[in-house]
Order: C-alpha cells, then structure tokens, then sequence
C-alpha cells in the first residue's frame, strides 16, 4: 500500500495551553468548531483522498457485494408485552431500520405499528427508546435525526396508527414512563441549546418533567431538578403496578449511583431519597407494594440482588448473594426471578425463587450471550435470544411451568457456520494479569503466522465484550482470517475489580492487555506483525490511538473509529464530562500526568513509521465529537514517516453508530475491511 498525496492541514503554533506549568501546543484546535468554512473544506478534501483511495482498491466492490449478501436476511427482537399487546422489531434484511410491529399474539407477523424507513429518504431518522402505556392505547417514541443523540418525542394512537400532535424536543440520554391511567409520561430534557452549539456544547442540567397528552411542551410539569448538581442525570420508571415513580439517578459514567421514589397513591408526595449515598451502582428490579428489589453491587463488586422497604431503605437483606460469576442483570417474571451472569464473558442464566431460593438454570446452547427475560409478575413465560460470533440471533421460549425451551426463530444466514469454531484462551498481560480472549477462525487452521488477524477491543466503563454475530467481520473469516477478541482490564466481565483495574490512572493496564494480547498471538503462531490489524470504536478508539502511538511496529493496519484521543480536552464537549469518572481530568495535577502519558493526540512523535491507518468518524456525532479525530489525522499525517496511508473517513449525517442506516453501515465496513485486507493480507 503506498500513501497518497494529503491535503494540506494548516497549523497554528500560537495555540499554547499551560497545565499545572506544562506547556502544550495545539496547533489543529481550528479543527475543533464544526461549523467554520475552513474546517467544512478541510473535510471535504480529507473525504475526496480517501475516496479516491479506497474505491481503487481491488476487493472493495467484492466486499461490498458479500457484506450486502450476508446482511439479507430476516432479523427478529424478542417480542414483550404490554398490556393486551405484544410488540417486537422486525427487519426484512437490508432495510436501514428495523420496523415496529404489534399483535394480539406474539406469533404470527403482526401489523406495522411504525416504520422509521418512512420518516427519511436515505434512512437517517432512527428510532431510539419508547415506551407502551399500560392499556395498551398509546405508544411514546423517541427519534434521532442524522446520527445524534438529540431526541424528539412523539406520540402514536396504537389502534389508529397515526401520530397526535405531541411533540417534545431537546430530550438526550432519556426513556420514557407512563403513568398506569395513561394520561401522560415522564421524560427527561434539556434545556434549548444556544444556536450553533447543539454536537458541540456540553450537556448539563438534566430535568426531569411529566407530559400530559394533547399539551404542549411548554406546559410540562417540572418534577425534579438540581441546578446545585448540574452533572446528575434522571431516568424514570414507574412501577408496574402504577403506585411507584423510581428516578434512577446518574452522573456521567459514574459506576455509582441514586435510587430515589414518589409515592403516586398519594396526591403531591414528596420525592424520597430512597438511596442518596453514591455509595455504589443501584437498579431497580421490581416492587411488591412497598417492598423494592435492588441490583447492587454495595459490598458485592459481582453484585447482589438486595431488598428493601420504602419506610426502611438503611436496611436492606440480601436476597441473591455475590458469586464467583459477575451478576449482569436480574429480572422478575411470575414468581421468580431470572438473573443473567458472565462466567469467563460469556453467559449463564440461574433462576431463583422470590425468596433467593435457587432454582435451576436456563439451558443455553453453548458460548455465547443471551438476553431478554423479560416480563411481569402475572406472565407464566418470558422470552430470551441467543447469540455467538457465528450464529445469528435466535428467539427461544422459556415455559415457566414446564420449564421447557422453546425455539421461535432462528435466522437463516448465508454462512457456514459449522466450518468455524470460537474457543476461549487466555494469556498473561504484562504485570502478570490472567486475560481471557476469544478466537474465532476456520477449524482446518494451521499455527504458520500467516493469518490475517483482527484485533478487536474495547476496555472501558464497565462495558464487557461478549460473543454476538456481526455480519461485517464474516468475509475476513471466509478469507480464512482470525478475529481475537481479548476481554481487557476496564470492562465489567470480572465485576467491580476488573473495571476499577483500568480505569483513572490505571488505563494504561487496558493498553498493556491490548499490546499483550497481540504478542501472545504473535507467540503462539497465529499471526505476524504485517498481518495483525487492530481495531475499536469510541472508547475502543482510544484503545487503537494509543497501542498505536505506543508499538507501531507491532501492528500493519489500525482501525479507529469514533475514538477519544484528544484526553486532554475530551471533558469540553458535549456528554464528555461524564467520562472523567473513567479518565481523569487534566484538570487534575496528577490525572494530567497519566493522561498526558497515553494520550493518542499528544503522543504521535514526528519521523516514525506508522502502519496503515483508517481513521473513520462522523460530522454529526454528538458523543465523541469528530474534532478528535480530525486532530488526530492531522498529526498522524504530517508525522509519520514510512510508506504506509494515514486517511481519514468522514462519514456525513450519522452520528456516533446508534441508528447507523444499514446502507451506511455496509458501505463503511466494506471500505474498512478492503483497507485492511490491502495492508495486512
């Protein structure tokens, strides 16, 4: 692969910023406004190389038209009820969105409730978080235009199918809550962004405001606010049996958090604090009047489920106790709950009576992820898909009676799977750290060191990696390929410790597992340096950008995406204040010291021979603003030294990924698989 000739980036070396008496330059800060003529032209002209570039290389159309293949097929949500209704999203195969459908019955197809693909002509208008009233007569939808967090609420009439005239904007980070008589919903929004400023500003002062239907925003009560704390965040939820408003209260990406309650039974109750201390993480399962269930992990870095009363919340009981596995979620359905660990990162389902009583598992069919298990006191079944990294995911039926398994859907998927096996190894990371890593790759593989190999992950917020099936990576398989996905220090696949072990001034642990991970392969025979690409979005960005920047020479392509590399002004932007429960702050004397050791934008050091980079980021991306990676292809541009390309993919109306219209995510994964099979193949 040869670079092609960059466009010209302009530096301002005026632009000198003083940490705690450490003097950095940030001569591409102009890149950081979005909205000026220079930067629109400098991304049209960074867009117009990159194109060029990638539409000449040779196995692009045939990726394209294999990833288009492999996408078409039928894809399900487990379907859940509400009421008289059953809901559950269907997509045909490539539609840009998947559709809303309601029925009487959760068999059968249904009718289209609503279909997003008819909200915009190139399907950038995303559904986001929604909500059934309890009679099943109104459904609260939320939309997102162009990739952004930004929401619009609206509301439909579920028999007629048609919209009412409520429409509620400038909510972000939000779900919805129905009051049980259905006259309205708790939301959470934000103030009205100051022109110019809407992906750029920081988002502060959540509230949290009741709509009445037929009433305009301007007339929505305000329930609960903190201008003294104008960091926390308020999610509601209302009890099924409609007495109970709960705030889940959260800052940022704080592992802790707050539980507070109304009591709805009485007219102008006050808001308790049920569990005001920050003294741990807390999510609410489910109520029998006054009596609350509480996933937490106080005392339990695997977590535990708690109980508590509303009079008495100081003293809670223990009704599942920690265990050596990581307990992810608990729900309850009938007379039992359903709690859903990671053993090794993959799952295991344990059932347990009201009481912590145990009461079985759920047989699952081998290593992979299920979810779902949802539903309410009254249901005598629930409903769970299953997936791997070869297999789709299926829709099965949990008989709580009978206890039998019933398989409702299973995708049919243009791949072989059985020519294919995921084991899970594990290797030692460079303080000596056991990490496990999936592999995935053909069962007649031989251990030469000539596999192209591709180095997935992520190492952040608690966020674990578990196996799921992706049709974007299946023709690097088929090319006989090797995808590794290591589980790194910063995740949650090992509960509490495993997180707080790559996080602040520890990140660099993350790093080390990364760097690690690809020796070990290196090692064992799988792959060589030429052939090893590495890749991760957003946090998993960062991953790239900085085991780039530390070992260049272990790696022959790199594929950030979305990434935070800029971490000494992630905090400025948007949401990215929140992350500083992750990261640190510069604004920290000691936090800047860590920061500054690993951040991507300040540590590409000029004449070193980068491997092969595709850089891909988004214009309307809100979460992580594309200035850091417009700043970071600057740099990496001007600095490297070898022979290798460093572009830059600078997708128009999408956002961070959330919604990514079908179309848009085959076009971009075709061009970041030609890229790297060019460079490391």
């Amino acid at each position: 692969m040869q670079r092609p000739p960059y466009p010209l980036t302009r530096r301002d070396d005026s632009i000198v910023d003083d940490y705690h008496g450490t003097l950095i330059a940030d001569p591409y800060r102009w890149l950081e406004d979005p909205n000026s003529p220079e930067t629109a032209a400098w991304v049209e002209a960074q867009n117009a190389v990159t194109f060029e570039y990638l539409e000449a290389l040779p196995q692009r159309e045939a990726l394209k038209a294999r990833l288009t293949r492999l996408w078409d097929y039928e894809k399900y949500s487990a379907p859940w009820r509400v009421g008289p209704r059953w809901l559950w999203f269907k997509n045909d195969g490539l539609q840009n969105q998947s559709v809303l459908h309601v029925s009487d019955t959760y068999r059968g197809e249904g009718r289209v409730l609503l279909d997003p693909n008819t909200l915009s002509d190139d399907g950038t208008t995303a559904l986001g978080p929604l909500a059934v009233s309890e009679d099943g007569r109104w459904l609260a939808y939320s939309l997102s235009h162009s990739g952004s967090d930004w929401q619009e609420w609206r509301v439909r009439d579920i028999d007629r199918g048609l919209d009412l005239g409520d429409r509620l904007a400038w909510s972000k980070f939000s779900s919805a809550a129905w009051t049980l008589d259905g006259a309205g919903f708790y939301y959470s929004r934000y103030d009205p962004p100051a022109a110019g400023s809407e992906f750029q500003g920081a988002n502060f002062d959540q509230k949290l405001c009741y709509h009445r239907l037929g009433t305009p925003q301007s007339a929505d009560e305000l329930i609960y606010a903190r201008p003294d704390q104008p960091k926390w965040g308020f999610d509601p939820h209302v009890t099924d049996d409609g007495r109970w408003l709960l705030i889940w209260v959260w800052q940022g990406t704080e592992p802790e958090s707050a539980l507070f309650a109304r009591d709805l039974s009485q007219p102008d109750s006050p808001i308790t604090e049920l569990l005001p201390d920050w003294d741990a993480s807390y999510s609410f399962v489910d109520n029998e009047g006054s009596l609350f269930w509480v996933l937490t992990d106080k005392d339990a870095p695997n977590k535990r489920l708690i109980a508590l009363d509303a009079a008495a919340p100081a003293a809670p009981r223990t009704i599942i106790p920690e265990a050596a596995d990581c307990l992810q979620a608990v729900s309850r359905v009938g007379d039992r709950f359903f709690a859903a660990y990671l053993r090794h990162a993959h799952s295991r389902v344990a059932i347990f009576e009201l009481d912590g009583t145990p009461a079985g598992e759920v047989p699952l069919p081998g290593l992979g992820s299920a979810g779902g298990f949802g539903g309410r006191r009254e249901d005598r079944q629930t409903f769970f898909t299953y997936t791997s990294f070869t297999e789709a995911g299926a829709i099965y039926r949990y008989d709580l009676d009978s206890f039998a398994v019933e398989l409702l859907r299973r995708p049919a998927v243009d791949f072989d799977a059985a020519a294919y096996e995921t084991r899970q190894v594990f290797f030692e990371s460079r303080d000596g750290t056991r990490v496990p890593m999936f592999l995935i790759h053909r069962r007649d593989l031989v251990l030469d060191g000539s596999h192209p190999t591709y180095l997935y992950g992520y190492g952040g917020f608690g966020i674990s990696l578990t196996p799921g099936f992706s049709p974007t990576l299946l023709p690097w398989l088929e090319r006989g390929g090797v995808l590794a996905v290591p589980n790194l220090r910063g995740g949650g696949e090992y509960g509490r410790a495993w997180h707080d072990a790559g996080r602040k001034r520890l990140k660099q642990n993350c790093f080390d597992d990364f760097i690690s991970a690809a020796e070990w392969l290196i090692a064992s025979g799988y792959t060589r340096p030429q052939h090893l690409t590495i890749a991760g979005g957003s946090n998993g960005g960062l991953l790239v950008g900085a085991c780039l920047t530390q070992r260049p020479d272990l790696f022959g392509c790199a594929l950030p995406a979305v990434g935070v590399l800029d971490m000494l002004r992630f905090h400025q932007f948007t949401i990215g204040w929140g992350w500083v429960s992750d990261y640190g702050s510069a604004d920290d004397p000691d936090e800047f010291t860590a920061l500054l050791a690993y951040s991507p934008l300040h540590n590409v050091r000029p004449g070193t021979p980068y491997p092969a980079t595709l850089i891909t980021t988004s214009d309307h991306d809100d979460r992580v603003v594309p200035a850091h990676s417009y700043k970071f292809a600057a740099a990496l541009q001007a600095a490297t030294a070898g022979g290798a390309p460093v572009l830059i993919r600078i997708e128009t109306k999408a956002g961070h990924g959330a919604g990514k219209p079908t179309a848009k995510v085959i076009e971009e994964a075709a061009d970041r698989l030609a890229f790297a099979l060019a460079a490391v193949a």
